[in-house]
């Protein structure tokens, strides 16, 4: 996604949902769900409420939309990473890489799923393909294998997420310099070391 585009006249405005997007997520970010309206998302887009309309219902469903969209992308990432052949640090690694990588592609977006996290995953439905699933399934198999220590798979997917994850809250509360994936090293030691614990 580009950046939030510069207000014009309101009315008809071509590719308007990108740029319902891109205002919607600054808002979302900086005063919350609840704080933003629909019609400030509008002005900021530079097109008509009724623009916004179109595309979704009401901003809960927009908000709803742009994070679900991070979260199943994260849920494919994280398969496509951890399935691959190689040893438990190369496996770590590539996940580690993509998440940060992610997170570097399009700040804004990941930082509005970062937030948000509270709001809507206890809405959501506990499936096979999300992420934590994802991740808290692969971590029960390495240890019915022996790959790593037997222990809590619930609880050794809640600390490995939460490496990244509150990393990530103080990257977006400028408490975290520099490119998201200058820190991958780090976090990838870290969770082997979670991983390897007895």
């Amino acid at each position: 996604m580009s950046d939030i585009p510069a207000p014009s006249s309101p009315g008809r405005v071509r590719n308007a949902r990108p740029k319902i997007e891109r205002a919607a997520l600054k808002l979302f970010v900086d005063e919350g769900i609840d704080a933003a309206t629909t019609r400030e998302i509008a002005s900021i887009a530079g097109v008509s409420e009724g623009a916004l309309y179109r595309h979704y219902k009401g901003k809960d469903e927009l908000a709803l939309a742009l994070f679900m969209a991070t979260h199943n992308r994260l849920g494919e990432m994280l398969q496509a990473a951890l399935t691959q052949d190689g040893s438990l640090a190369q496996r770590v690694e590539r996940a580690v890489t993509a998440y940060c990588a992610l997170a570097d592609e399009d700040w804004l977006l990941f930082s509005f799923h970062l937030v948000s996290l509270n709001k809507f995953l206890p809405h959501d439905v506990r499936r096979k393909d999300d992420p934590v699933s994802i991740l808290e399934q692969m971590i029960g198999a390495m240890m019915e294998s022996g790959e790593i220590p037997q222990g809590d798979p619930a609880l050794t997917t809640a600390m490995c997420l939460g490496v990244v994850m509150q990393a990530g809250q103080n990257k977006v509360y400028n408490r975290l310099p520099g490119p998201f994936s200058a820190h991958a090293p780090t976090f990838t030691r870290t969770i082997l070391a979670i991983l390897h614990q007895k």
